[in-house]
């Protein structure tokens, strides 16, 4: 699958306030086309993960999408080091290149 560029807003996910658990959503489009991917593949990973690989600024790592019930879309964890490496906090906008793996 080739990789696509998004801007999204990074947010700290409600029930981990306390450690600072940072995402992004993931477009409606991107989603789609990820959920249909990963059905083509076969059964997904816990939670219906999608394994995949992320560049964000000069970050780049491997990580997995999660599908959100709220909005019906993905969402992509932002870990710490990275977000300290791009100077990044929540509410911020992020250009990142995601590819399904």
């Amino acid at each position: 699958m080739p990789s696509h560029g998004f801007t999204a807003e990074l947010w700290v996910w409600d029930a981990r306030q306390e450690q600072g658990w940072t995402f992004v959503t993931l477009p409606e489009e991107l989603s789609s086309v990820i959920r249909a991917a990963s059905e083509i593949r076969g059964p997904r990973r816990g939670f219906g993960a999608v394994r995949v690989g992320v560049r964000l600024g000069s970050s780049r790592w491997q990580t997995s999408v999660f599908p959100d019930t709220t909005s019906g879309c993905y969402v992509l964890p932002i870990k710490k080091a990275v977000r300290r490496a791009e100077q990044l906090t929540a509410g911020d906008e992020a250009t990142i290149e995601l590819e399904v793996r």
